[in-house]
């Protein structure tokens, strides 16, 4: 069973200033920043920081199109996906879609951090938008 998430991924947040923010996750929580990129096709810049197994991503709009910029306007900063890690988005996608979810992507691309994700509409997963996210192994990234 593919499909099946083995643990939480990320919480993504979006927020307007990484600046502003992360003094407060790595200063006062205390979180370890890893992992830092632009994402070009979502508009986005992102900062991974560590809790454990899983991570905080923060979320900042690079652009005021950017689907960040649109959820920030629309609802404000705070909590704007759970990412579920699985071994497989493409059968998570399959699984989820042949239950009658609606799905954002029907195929996985190519998320931050290295990994290939997949989303869930969050009108099918009571207000959550849900991401699916697989790990490429080093050989699969060439």
């Amino acid at each position: 069973m593919t499909f099946v998430p083995y643990k939480i991924d990320h919480l993504g947040l979006a927020v307007s200033s990484i600046e502003e923010t992360l003094p407060l996750y790595a200063n006062v929580i205390g979180l370890k920043v890893i992992h830092e990129e632009i994402i070009d096709d979502q508009m986005v810049r992102a900062v991974f920081l560590e809790v454990g197994e899983s991570c905080v991503e923060l979320l900042e709009p690079t652009s005021p199109e950017s689907p960040i910029a649109k959820y920030i306007e629309k609802k404000g900063p705070g909590i704007h996906h759970v990412a579920y890690a699985v071994e497989d988005v493409q059968a998570a996608l399959d699984h989820a879609q042949a239950q009658g979810l609606r799905l954002i992507d029907k195929q996985p691309r190519r998320g931050g951090h290295g990994k290939l994700i997949g989303f869930v509409h969050p009108k099918d997963t009571h207000g959550v938008l849900t991401e699916f996210c697989q790990k490429i192994e080093e050989t699969e990234e060439k």
